[in-house]
C-alpha cells in the first residue's frame, strides 16, 4: 500500500531539535514508518516569511506545499503548486476578509487545494470561508483528538470540506467520518514533527474499513488533489 503524507513539516522548529530539521532527516523518518511520500510545509515559511520561500532539494517523494499569504503583502497563488498551506494566525491576516476571500477565490479557480489547521483558524472562519467559495478544496488538519462535533458541522454543509488523520485519534473516529462522508474526504497526515507520526502510521495500518477505503485514505485522496 502507498502511503503519502499529507501533513509534514521540515526544517528546525522552535520547539526544540527533530529529525526532520534537514531533507534527509525527513526522508530517514519517512524510510523508518514506511511512508512513501510526504507533502511538506518548510518550518521558515510557516514560521518566518513565506514571501522569500526557503529551498527544499528536489526529491520526489517530498512534495513542496508553499505557505499562501492573501493581500499586498503577501504571496499570491505560489506558480505551480496543487496544494498550498494558509496560516491566519501565524500570519497576521484574516481568512474571510476581502483579501483572504480574493485568494481563496483565486486557489478556487486554479484548482489548488488548501491545508487549514483547526488551531490556526477555528471551526467557525472555515464555515464562512467555505460558505463563500463553495468550490474551494479544504483539508482541515491538526484537528485534535475531540472535534468531532464541530468537523460534523463543517463535512455536513461543505462537501468540499475533508480532514486529515494527524490527531484524529479518538477510538474509531476516522470509521466515524469515512462511514459518514465517505473514505474520499478523509487523508492520511501526521503532522509530525509537531505531532506523533508513529500513531496516525499505526491507526492507518489498523483501521477498520475496507482495505480499498484505507487506500484511498493513505494516498488515493491527496494523489487526487495533486493531479
Amino acid at each position: 500500500m502507498r502511503v503519502v503524507d499529507v501533513n509534514r513539516i521540515v526544517g528546525p522548529v522552535p520547539t526544540g531539535d527533530v529529525p526532520s530539521a534537514d531533507a534527509p532527516g525527513l526522508l530517514a523518518e519517512l524510510d523508518r514508518l514506511a511512508i512513501n511520500a510526504a507533502c511538506v510545509v518548510h518550518s521558515h515559511d510557516l514560521y518566518y516569511d513565506p514571501t522569500a520561500a526557503a529551498e527544499l532539494p528536489a526529491d520526489p517523494r517530498l512534495i513542496r506545499v508553499p505557505v499562501a499569504v492573501p493581500g499586498p503583502l503577501g504571496t499570491g497563488v505560489p506558480a505551480g503548486a496543487r496544494v498550498v498551506r494558509m496560516c491566519p494566525a501565524e500570519h497576521r491576516f484574516l481568512l474571510t476578509a476581502p483579501h483572504g476571500i480574493a485568494l481563496a477565490r483565486e486557489l478556487a479557480e486554479t484548482g489548488v487545494a488548501v491545508l487549514l489547521a483547526l488551531e490556526s483558524v477555528g471551526p467557525g472562519e472555515i464555515h464562512r470561508l467555505a460558505t463563500e467559495v463553495p468550490s474551494l478544496r479544504i483539508v482541515v488538519i491538526n484537528t485534535g483528538y475531540r472535534a468531532l462535533r464541530e468537523l460534523a458541522d463543517l463535512m455536513d454543509t461543505h462537501p468540499e470540506v475533508r480532514v486529515d488523520t494527524a490527531t484524529l485519534c479518538g477510538h474509531l473516529a476516522v470509521e466515524w467520518v469515512a462511514r459518514r462522508y465517505g473514505a474520499q474526504r478523509v487523508l492520511f497526515g501526521t503532522g509530525a514533527p509537531l505531532t506523533d507520526d508513529a500513531g496516525p502510521r499505526f491507526q492507518l495500518d489498523h483501521l477498520e474499513l475496507p482495505a480499498d477505503e484505507v487506500e484511498l485514505i493513505a494516498s488515493g485522496n491527496i494523489l487526487e488533489l495533486l493531479g
